[in-house]
C-alpha cells in the first residue's frame, strides 16, 4: 500500500467526523474547535469561549447535532442546562 493509499483510506474513516464539519458555517467550526479541546461545556460557556452571541451559539450547536458530531445531555447540577461533547475522535 503507497503513501497515497493509506492518506486516502484515512481520510475516508473519518466520513461522519470532521468532513462533515467541513460544510458547515464558520461559526460551528469555530465551536466544534472550542469543543475539541474542552470536553464538555455548556451554551452560555461556549459564547464566552467563542466570542459569540448565544443565539449564533445556538444555530452553530443545532448544525452540528444535525450532523451528528455534538451530543448532548442534561446537567446534573443544574437541570436547565445542557452539556455539549464533540463525538469525532
Amino acid at each position: 500500500m503507497s503513501a497515497s493509499e493509506t492518506a486516502t483510506t484515512d481520510a475516508g474513516g473519518d466520513e461522519g467526523g470532521w468532513s462533515a464539519v467541513a460544510d458547515l458555517p464558520p461559526s460551528a467550526k469555530l465551536v466544534a474547535k472550542v469543543l475539541e479541546y474542552n470536553d464538555t461545556l455548556t451554551q452560555s460557556q461556549l459564547a464566552d469561549e467563542t466570542m459569540l452571541p448565544s443565539r449564533t451559539v445556538r444555530y452553530a450547536l443545532s448544525r452540528l447535532e444535525e450532523v451528528g458530531v455534538v451530543s448532548s445531555r442534561f446537567s446534573f447540577a443544574d437541570a436547565r442546562k445542557r452539556i455539549y461533547t464533540l463525538e469525532i475522535e
